[in-house]
This record gives C-alpha cells, structure tokens and sequence, in this order.
C-alpha cells in the first residue's frame, strides 16, 4: 500500500467524496470483507456491498485475499492507499493554475502553486511508480519564529539572494542530457487553531 494516491481521475474523485465512501476507505486501512464492514459500521451488507463494488471500479480499493466459510468465499478488500489527495485537475479549465495569476504576492497566487505541485508530482510519481524507477524530489518544510516584519523582510531579502545564487551556480540550460526542475519556496502564516 503507497502513502498518498493522487486521484485524477474525476469519476474517481466522485466516487471518494462521497461521506459513506470516505468513510469505508478509512475502515479499510486493513483488510476487510463487505460484511465485516457493515458490521462495524452499522449498515446492512447489500447497501455497503454497493460502496464497495463502486470502491473497486475506481481502483480506490483492491482485493487482499479470500476467506471461505464452508461453500461460500468471500472477498478482502483494503485501501490502494493509506491516504488520498484530489488533484486539482479533475476540475478541468477551472482549476487552480499558477499561469492565471495576477499578483504573484496574493494568497491566491500560493494556493495555485499548490494545487500545481499536486498536479505535476501527481503525474510524474504515478508514471515513476508504473515504470518502477524512483521520482527524485526535495522538500524542505519548516517553521520560523519571526521577531518582527522587518526582520521579516530582511529574511525575505537574504533568502532570494541565496536562492538567486545558488540557481546561478547549478543552472545550465545548455547541459546535454540535463533535466528541468521546478523549485518553488513558499511562507505562509501557521494556522492558529480555532476552538471547536
């Protein structure tokens, strides 16, 4: 089972976010059978037996293995993953799309960064995985305490510089054989929690 699927398929997406669904991909983080899943979940099995079979054509779920009691088998399923993410693209010309953007500084503008991020590692790991070759990626995530907007913006400055710099030392744009990589760096505020 991967970590994250990237759902781009829009059926697809249908299928996940429906609440029940939602619902039976977390249950099925381990094996389960349709019955055991309407036990568990307090459902009648022809009702989560639908779900499920939905589940399966979406390739959301996959068959683990079989149980047989006495003449009957029956079927495990478990989640294709451990987590899902909608990809921005399954809503088509309306997606979010850095290229649209006005104001490179606007919240807007981050937003459509990432919904960028989730669209092209999407397709790159998806095709990575089916190749099975691994996806060379970065990622640097942490949190800094700033004393003031000055210093703020002084960080800002330094960090450009050094990014401009380092760009300048490794880019060649004339490398035979070389490949592009996008890098993007972003801050935002940490979300304060709101109390419930």
């Amino acid at each position: 089972m991967i970590e994250v699927e990237v759902i781009s398929d829009p059926e697809a997406a249908a299928v996940a976010l429906v609440p029940l669904r939602t619902r039976l991909l977390a249950e099925l983080a381990e094996p389960a059978s349709a019955s055991a899943l309407a036990s568990r979940i307090g459902l009648a099995r022809q009702k989560v037996n639908y779900h499920v079979r939905a589940l399966e054509a979406s390739k959301l779920i996959e068959v683990s293995g079989e149980r047989h009691w006495g003449g009957l088998t029956e079927r495990l399923f478990v989640a294709s993953a451990k987590s899902f993410v909608v990809s921005p693209e399954v809503l088509g010309d309306v997606a979010a799309d850095p290229a649209k953007a006005r104001d490179r500084l606007a919240a807007s503008y981050l937003i459509a960064l990432g919904a960028r991020i989730v669209r092209e590692v999407g397709d790159l790991w998806r095709r990575a995985r089916q190749a099975d070759k691994h996806l060379a990626t970065l990622a640097i995530d942490t949190e800094i305490c700033f004393a003031s907007p000055a210093a703020r913006a002084a960080f800002t400055n330094d960090l450009t510089q050094a990014v401009a710099e380092l760009v300048g030392r490794y880019h060649d744009a004339a490398a035979l054989g070389g490949r592009l990589h996008r890098l993007v760096v972003v801050a935002h505020p940490v979300p304060v929690p709101t109390n419930a």
